[in-house]
């Protein structure tokens, strides 16, 4: 399975395993790399840059052949402990930086003084071409059947959009659970996939077994929409709190938003509730689960280890 992104990477298998916020680890990554594939952890999941950067060099100590390591970047302000993780990452070194959510600008730059692969997630031809025109390495193409923060185009039709108009390669994000759904993306064009949904339901996943277990419960027809983790519409599983609390966000919110000089304040402010809050659900026992997912957790029928999993997408 030879293509731009296993060159790119030195990987087997043209597979990331997606940065999934509180699911990502250590021995998810280790486990992925083992199995010829590229792991990719949020660097909002340590609390601490001291803690990044011990993860960084565990990451360099179990690495091997045909196996990556990265770790994802929010690169707007919404991330007040941007500029410092990426200081580490260039110091520590990583075979790649995924950016989300604002200009990767200063990373590209930074990333490539220091050797570092730079990918961006782009969910339009606008925003591709301009992360282009900055340097980027590939595009993460997110999709409207990915997890989390989606995108609004079907797969086939953004990875054709990008690919007539981009010259670096394209990496499908969304809507992979099998080797047949991977088989399709690179019949579309893509050079790889950007997989995360169905490494929740890991053996190596850092989270409660209630939230494994109900990505193996729960498909794809029960991925709905909510505005009240982020301020912006994420997927999640639509449990039975979920349905009771409503996927709107509250009508302050909404009017305070309409305010242009208040609106960063409020998604801010948002932004931290929500991620408090799906932190308690994805780390603890508690009747208010709000479980982020994509659909492809639809494949998912029971928990399994990193190696199995990569093994159903490509195999």
């Amino acid at each position: 399975m030879k293509t731009k992104l296993t060159q790119l990477l030195n990987i087997k298998y043209p597979i990331i395993q997606a940065p999934m916020f509180l699911v990502s680890n250590v021995a998810m990554v280790t486990e992925a790399m083992k199995a010829g594939i590229a792991g990719c952890i949020p660097a909002l999941n340590y609390r601490t840059l001291d803690e990044l950067r011990a993860a960084i060099k565990m990451l360099h100590n179990n690495k091997v052949e045909g196996g990556s390591f990265g770790f994802n970047l929010i690169v707007n302000k919404s991330n007040i402990k941007y500029k410092a993780q990426l200081e580490v990452l260039c110091e520590e070194g990583c075979d790649f930086i995924i950016t989300s959510l604002g200009s990767p600008e200063e990373t590209i730059k930074k990333a490539h003084r220091a050797g570092i692969k730079v990918f961006c997630d782009v969910t339009d031809l606008k925003f591709a071409k301009k992360v282009e025109a900055l340097g980027a390495d590939a595009l993460i193409a997110v999709n409207n059947e990915a997890g989390g923060h989606r995108g609004n185009l079907d797969p086939g039709e953004l990875i054709e959009q990008l690919n007539s108009n981009c010259n670096i390669p394209v990496i499908s994000a969304g809507g992979v659970g099998t080797k047949a759904d991977l088989d399709t993306m690179l019949t579309y064009g893509a050079e790889g996939v950007s997989v995360g949904s169905p490494f929740i339901a890991s053996i190596e996943a850092d989270v409660t077994e209630d939230y494994k277990q109900a990505c193996v419960d729960y498909g794809a027809e029960d991925i709905i929409m909510t505005e009240r983790i982020s301020g912006t519409p994420c997927t999640v599983i639509n449990t039975p709190y979920v349905q009771k609390i409503g996927t709107k966000s509250p009508w302050i919110e909404r009017l305070l938003n309409k305010n242009k000089r208040l609106k960063k304040w409020v998604k801010m402010i948002r932004f931290s509730i929500g991620m408090r809050a799906t932190e308690k659900a994805a780390k603890q026992a508690t009747y208010k689960t709000v479980w982020v997912a994509g659909p492809s957790i639809e494949h998912t029928n029971s928990i399994l280890s990193t190696k199995d999993i990569v093994n159903r997408l490509v195999s």
